[in-house]
């Protein structure tokens, strides 16, 4: 699978140059989203890494949800995966479907291809640890996303475009 990761600034341009078959967009509950061409999963959550009043926080059943549609997907498709900067929740999303359709162990490798491809991209944190619960990695991901650090500090993420080897169909 092709993975294609950008704020929601760049969707737009990408859908109009790039062959996506799916659009996985990860906003915050009030965000406004427009009607797509191309199928699209909507999830939302606030992007926060603990709970707090008021805010919608990640939980366990939207991260099943980012990992089903990685199995479900042909192998050959191309996702297009957004959220409003493209910076947390975006490349969280993006690592947590590289863990799924890799095996157990690759997990520091996936954490330093996600850091070379975006030096800015800072994963949400509690996205990451509901997958490595539900992927049963162990502690690993977790691990690995604060091995590799915060990200610069940036307005918005870098375009990342991966293809992801193995399969997210086990």
């Amino acid at each position: 699978m092709r993975l294609i990761v950008c704020p929601g600034s760049a969707v737009e341009t990408l859908l109009a140059r790039e062959p996506v078959d799916h659009v996985l967009t990860l906003v915050s509950p009030d965000a406004e989203v427009g009607a797509r061409a191309v199928p699209a999963t909507v999830l939302r959550f606030n992007d926060i890494t603990e709970p707090r009043a008021g805010l919608v926080a990640p939980h366990a059943e939207m991260v099943h949800a980012i990992i089903a549609l990685g199995r479900e997907l042909p192998p050959d498709a191309t996702l297009l995966v957004h959220c409003f900067a493209g910076v947390s929740r975006s490349p969280a999303a993006a690592y947590v479907l590289a863990c799924a359709a890799s095996v157990a162990g690759d997990e520091r490798a996936i954490a330093q291809r996600l850091r070379e491809a975006s030096p800015k991209a800072t994963p949400n944190a509690l996205m990451v640890c509901l997958a490595d619960e539900i992927l049963q990695r162990g502690g690993a991901m977790r691990e690995a996303i604060a091995g590799i650090g915060r990200g610069a500090d940036a307005y918005e993420g870098d375009v990342i475009d991966w293809t992801l080897s193995g399969s997210a169909r086990a």
